[in-house]
């Protein structure tokens, strides 16, 4: 079979999405698939790890083409796979009206039960739309669409594999209980309660340690003080060696927003890869990482999280168990070979189908504030067309309106300062969240 170039277009190589792109970058050179990568993003690497990485194993790096540029790849490429999460630059160029035929996968790096939403017809336009959860798959809207779309879904997890963790070492529960949280700080990801879960445990000194970009966690921090609750948390700031971090945990508390946007949550799964036992909320992506009672616990509500703390610590045999289990079942089951097959099975059958063109404005809208609203779901009220429509005092809005970036409108706003209803949507929002601040 003759080699298939494939085109990544990425808005950047950050976090779970530069890992797995550049392990597929990796893996695909040493089992010598024939697939061939090339990775073309959006925004300049802020950091270099990733992008060194695909360099190092063979991959091509093009980093801020014009969109004339990445159109000749596009046009040049047997495939065109979009890594999609709703991102400004990324919007842009699909919506700049002179994309050229390609045979095109979209590969969804939100989940869209919860802004930003996936439209039904963007998941009709591509040749396939792969998902990276099956929670996605529990959408209404897609149960809508023709019997001939639904046969070009499918459902890929975006994971790289955990070939750079050491094996988890086999340890007891410790009594003083060390429970461990890696990710974002802020409540648009942690359960807006997450205040609530901790002060109803009754474990002697119980404190999570939270490992994180502090930016992101001054609200969190506030809370705290403004709770008397400070000796509850302990915010470690980022650190760099995520295997030493993780040996240091007995649990993981992972309690996310009910309305968080996340799929593979790939901090969950190197928490389980290196046999820290994981405590999630009982949400559709958790639903789909984590076997209850198997390879860790599910929970809903601060007595039950307490519960099941306690639980652990009074049996140490059940305690291992869940960490062997979760160890060897992510390994397995999340594996950068898995990843690479599952993407590869997709590239054989699109291959051999026709390029075609796409009109994305006839999808998304004709400029950025139409972009942007266009994926805002049962939020949109929020944004009117009409910039007089806009009220006066609007009430208090799920936290993940107010994320500075993560395709928000402050986001948009910034990617488009002159757009004069982006400027307004993101005054008015900002207004409430002072207000509510």
């Amino acid at each position: 079979m003759a080699a298939i170039h494939v085109l990544h277009v990425t808005a950047h190589l950050g976090g779970g999405v530069g890992k797995v792109l550049s392990r597929l970058v990796e893996q695909s050179a040493r089992s010598q698939d024939g697939i061939q990568h090339t990775i073309a993003t959006l925004e300049a690497p802020e950091k270099s790890q990733f992008a060194d990485h695909v360099e190092t194993h063979g991959g091509k790096l093009v980093i801020r083409p014009t969109f004339d540029e990445l159109n000749r790849l596009a046009a040049s490429a047997d495939i065109v796979q979009l890594e999609w999460w709703h991102h400004p630059a990324m919007a842009a160029w699909m919506c700049s009206g002179n994309l050229p035929p390609m045979r095109l996968i979209i590969w969804s790096h939100v989940s869209g039960l919860h802004p930003p939403q996936i439209l039904p017809d963007f998941v009709r336009a591509p040749h396939r739309f792969l998902f990276t959860s099956p929670c996605s798959l529990e959408h209404s809207a897609l149960s809508q669409l023709e019997p001939d779309i639904r046969q070009r879904i499918g459902v890929v997890f975006s994971s790289g594999g955990f070939d750079d963790l050491p094996n988890p070492a086999r340890h007891p529960i410790h009594k003083q209980l060390r429970a461990g949280y890696v990710g974002t700080l802020n409540f648009a990801k942690l359960h807006p309660q997450l205040m609530d879960y901790l002060a109803a445990v009754d474990l002697p000194e119980f404190r999570l340690s939270m490992v994180g970009d502090p930016t992101t966690g001054k609200e969190l921090e506030a809370q705290a003080k403004h709770l008397g609750m400070d000796d509850r948390i302990e915010l470690c700031g980022y650190r760099t060696n995520i295997a030493e971090t993780l040996a240091g945990f007995d649990v993981f508390v992972y309690l996310l927003n009910p309305l968080h946007y996340g799929t593979t949550e790939n901090a969950l799964l190197e928490a389980m890869a290196m046999g820290v036992v994981p405590i999630v909320m009982d949400n559709p992506a958790e639903r789909q990482l984590v076997r209850d009672g198997e390879t860790g616990l599910r929970i809903t509500s601060p007595q039950h999280f307490a519960d099941a703390l306690r639980w652990l610590v009074d049996n140490p045999e059940h305690y291992l168990r869940l960490a062997k289990n979760a160890a060897a079942e992510v390994r397995h089951r999340f594996s950068v070979d898995r990843t690479c097959n599952g993407l590869d099975t997709h590239y054989t059958t699109v291959v051999d189908e026709e390029k075609k063109s796409f009109d994305f404005c006839s999808i998304f809208g004709q400029g950025p504030a139409d972009w942007f609203r266009s994926c805002q779901g049962e939020q949109i009220w929020r944004f009117p067309d009409r910039l007089t429509d806009i009220p006066a005092c609007i009430l208090e809005g799920p936290h993940y309106l107010y994320e500075l970036t993560k395709g928000s409108v402050f986001h948009y706003h910034r990617a488009f300062p002159d757009d004069p209803r982006l400027a307004a949507w993101s005054r008015n929002l900002n207004q409430r969240r002072t207000q509510s601040n």
